[in-house]
Order: structure tokens, then C-alpha cells, then sequence
């Protein structure tokens, strides 16, 4: 077998065991083996590209694995859990700076001799793949920049801002043209310039427009264009390997968008377009206003739990923020060692990013069998008789079936309020990351246990 048909072979290789790897991360109990096979097929991928594709220039190249691995093993081991959503996000950027790098330096490229229809089909690709990668390289910073509180989560709500974006459509189309025709005789720099700095523009204006409410669908849709991205530079460099890995992140991206989307009961394009949602983290308005909170300490809390039969835990980012995962598992086994019969309510855009919750408790080794879905426990709370809600606070709003104009109006939320007792940890009255006040605090069942999360459920745990 020659060495195309090795890389080839390594390539199919590789696109079975990414195949494999989303087919396994689609199950908690599966998705570490799925996580291992896509380890495995980039390893393929990477040593076949190396050895077979690539015939010069080593010494850089192993230099910027040795400066990529690097920061990537540092990342790894210092970024939080809680800081997760955003190592996504500018994860996510890397991809489209890669692929608006290696746009130009393809168009740049003094060895390529295309001519005719070959040179427009090659243009197209390239300006296709800078255009992609440029929108998710400047959307990916600013999501960047809103998870992490360096950038509010007040959306930018510009007075035309829908005509602003067609305009800018309007104005890439144009340049295409534009760059396609001056490429053929030669040039063609300046208009791929002008589109560059359109599509940054673009992908700016296009999450700054996006509310705090709708972030956990930007992550996923973020992660569908930079899927896209890879599969355009893949057909500038001819690579099957990227096409197929780039439209399987893409597709997969874009199906998460859409489960996120009917998960908050909003319209994909509608969150696109923008002006959703509002700033998180500010003050509330005074309790007097909606009712009076009724406080509980640690020790009554530890007695409703032990008396109770049936209790729902649900985790919110307050509790990634605590890193609070571990003494609830503690918790859990104590309660259940009890005979209680304890389950965890999860959210499908609970905390900063798809799935944020089930990878906390997981890492507490957290039992998958008492883990369930919002759409699985939902009409079980008339029964329940405590819930725990853990630093949630949208996701578990009655105003949201309520109030319908407002930021996350028509959203699905776990109906907590409807069992006996409902126990909220929180460290203050402030609001969640949509900036709507929960009139779940001042309801008559409901008791508020303030504090850092892992101060007070320790403090339970101890009376446990």
C-alpha cells in the first residue's frame, strides 16, 4: 500500500472513532469512552497528516505543537469548572482564527497555479472560510467576554440593528464578487480585506445583540460555526479529513442549538436576530415588593431532609461557582443511607453552557441512575417533598409561565413550587443571569438558605 493510501486509510480511521466519539457523548454513562475515542482518532489524524502529508518545515511545526500542548495541558489543569462555558467560547475562536489564517495563506500561496473555473471554485472556498471564520472568531471573543463578566449581559439593542446585519450580508455578497473577478486577474487582497473586517463587525454586533438569557444557545451555536469554519478550510486544502470532521461538529452544533432553543422555548432565528434576555447579577427589587422571604438555618434544613421521603436537588451555576458538587454528593449518600429517595432535576441550559451540570456531578462520581431531565421529573414534583434548589435561578422561575413578555417568558422551568417545602441556597436576593427577580423566594413553602453553597451544605451535612 502506498502512503495516499495509508492517509487514507488513517483518515476513514479517524472518521469512524469521531463518529464514535459523539455517538458516546451522548450518554453520561458513555462519555468517557467517547471522549477517549475522539482522543484517539486526532492522535490518527494528527501522526498520519505528519508523516504523510506534510514534507518540510518540521522543526516548526513541532515547535508549535510543543507551544499548543503546552498551553492547552496548562489550561487544563488550572481552568475551573466554573470557567468552562468561557474556555468553550474562546476555544471556539481559535478555531475560526485558524481557519481566516489559513484562508490568506492559501490565497497567498505563490505555488498555486489554478486557472479558469478551478480558480473561481478554489476562490469561493477561500472567501468562504475567512468569512465563516472571521464571524466566529469576533462572536466567539465576545462570548468570551459576557461569560467571564468582563462584557454585560445587557444586549446591545442598536435602532436598525436587524437592517445593520442585512446591510452587512449585502456587503459580503458584494465583495465576493468583487474578490472573485479581481482574483482572476491577479489581485483580489483588498476586497477579501474589506470582507474580513465585515465579518468581524458581524460577529461582534451579531452576541452583543444577544441577551444573558439566550448565552448557553450562542455556545452551541458557536460551536456549530466554528464546526462549519473547519469543514470550509478543508475544501480550500482539499483535506477529506477536516470536511468530514468539520461538518460532523457543525450539524451536531447546529442540533444543540436547536434542542437549546426548544429547551428555552425560543425560535433560533429569533435569537440570532437578537435582544433577548438582560444583564445578570444586579440587585433586586426589594422584597417588599413581591412579599417577605422566610430564612432557614442548617439545622432545620438537615431535619426537613432526614424526615422527608422524597427529595429533588437542583443545581444551578451557584453551585459550580461554590464548587459544591462534592459535600451534595456527601449529602446524597447520607440521605440515602436514611432510606430517603433522592433525585437530581436537571435543567437543559442550567448554568453557562450545555450540559455544565451533568459534568460537575459526574466529577463528584455522582450516580447516573438518580440524574433525570427536566422532562422526567417535571410532574413529579406534587410529590417531592423537599426540593433544593442550588444556586439556580431561572431555570427554576415561575415567572417564566407567568409573565410571557418578559426576558425568559415562555421558557420550560422545573415547577419546583409545586412540592412541600422548597429550600433555596443563594448568597443574596440578587438575580439571576436574565436580571428578572423569581417570585419563587417568596412563596409560603419556600425557605431561603443564604450563604456560599459549600459553607451551608457543609454546615447541613455536619447536622446530618
Amino acid at each position: 500500500m502506498n502512503i495516499d493510501g495509508i492517509i487514507s486509510a488513517s483518515y476513514i480511521v479517524a472518521t469512524i472513532l469521531f463518529i464514535l466519539a459523539l455517538g458516546g457523548l451522548s450518554d453520561q454513562e458513555t462519555a468517557r469512552r467517547g471522549n477517549w475515542y475522539g482522543i484517539s482518532g486526532m492522535l490518527i489524524a494528527l501522526i498520519a497528516t505528519m508523516l504523510g502529508v506534510i514534507t518540510q518545515n518540521y522543526t516548526i511545526l513541532f515547535a508549535a505543537l510543543v507551544v499548543g500542548g503546552s498551553i492547552g495541558l496548562l489550561a487544563a489543569r488550572r481552568v475551573k469548572m466554573t470557567q468552562m462555558p468561557e474556555l468553550v467560547a474562546i476555544l471556539h475562536s481559535l478555531v475560526g482564527a485558524a481557519a481566516v489564517a489559513v484562508g490568506f495563506a492559501n490565497f497567498m500561496d505563490p505555488n498555486s497555479h489554478l486557472v479558469g473555473v478551478e480558480l473561481t471554485v478554489h476562490d469561493i472556498e477561500t472567501y468562504i472560510g475567512i468569512l465563516i471564520g472571521a464571524v466566529t472568531f469576533s462572536g466567539s471573543v465576545i462570548a468570551f467576554g459576557k461569560l467571564s463578566g468582563r462584557i454585560g449581559g445587557q444586549p446591545l439593542t442598536l435602532p436598525g440593528r436587524h437592517w445593520l446585519n442585512l446591510l452587512l450580508l449585502i456587503a459580503a455578497i458584494w465583495f465576493a464578487r468583487d474578490f472573485v473577478l479581481a482574483s482572476a486577474a491577479g489581485g483580489g487582497m483588498l476586497p477579501l480585506l474589506i470582507m474580513t473586517v465585515i465579518a468581524l463587525l458581524f460577529g461582534m454586533h451579531m452576541v452583543l445583540a444577544i441577551g444573558g438569557a439566550d448565552m448557553p444557545v450562542v455556545v452551541s451555536m458557536l460551536n456549530s460555526y466554528s464546526g462549519w469554519a473547519a469543514a470550509a478550510t478543508g475544501f480550500m486544502l482539499n483535506n477529506d479529513l477536516l470536511i468530514v470532521t468539520g461538518a460532523l461538529v457543525g450539524s451536531s452544533g447546529a442540533i444543540l442549538s436547536y434542542i437549546m432553543c426548544r429547551a428555552m422555548n425560543r425560535k433560533f432565528f429569533a435569537v440570532i436576530a437578537g435582544g433577548f434576555g438582560t444583564g445578570g447579577g444586579s440587585t433586586a427589587a426589594t422584597s417588599e415588593q413581591q412579599g417577605e422571604v422566610i430564612p432557614i438555618d442548617a439545622e432545620a434544613t438537615a431535619a426537613l431532609l432526614k424526615n422527608a421521603g422524597e427529595v429533588m436537588i437542583i443545581p444551578g451555576y451557584g453551585m459550580a461557582v461554590a464548587q459544591a458538587q462534592h459535600v451534595v454528593y456527601e449529602i446524597v449518600k447520607e440521605l440515602r443511607a436514611e432510606g430517603v429517595n433522592v433525585r437530581f432535576g436537571i435543567h437543559p441550559v442550567a448554568g453557562r453552557m450545555p450540559g455544565h451540570m451533568n459534568v460537575l456531578l459526574a466529577e463528584a462520581k455522582v450516580p447516573y441512575d438518580i440524574v433525570f431531565e427536566m422532562d422526567e421529573v417535571n410532574e413529579d414534583f406534587p410529590k417531592v417533598d423537599v426540593s433544593v434548589v442550588i444556586g439556580a435561578n431561572d431555570i427554576v422561575n415561575p415567572s417564566a409561565l407567568t409573565d410571557l413578555d418578559g426576558p425568559i417568558g415562555g421558557m420550560p422551568v422545573l415547577e419546583c413550587w409545586k412540592s412541600k417545602t422548597t429550600i433555596v441556597l443563594k448568597r443574596s436576593m440578587a438575580t439571576g443571569y436574565a436580571g428578572v427577580q423569581n417570585p419563587l423566594f417568596f412563596e409560603d413553602n419556600t425557605r431561603m438558605l443564604f450563604g456560599d453553597a459549600k459553607d451551608t451544605l457543609d454546615a447541613v451535612f455536619k447536622a446530618l
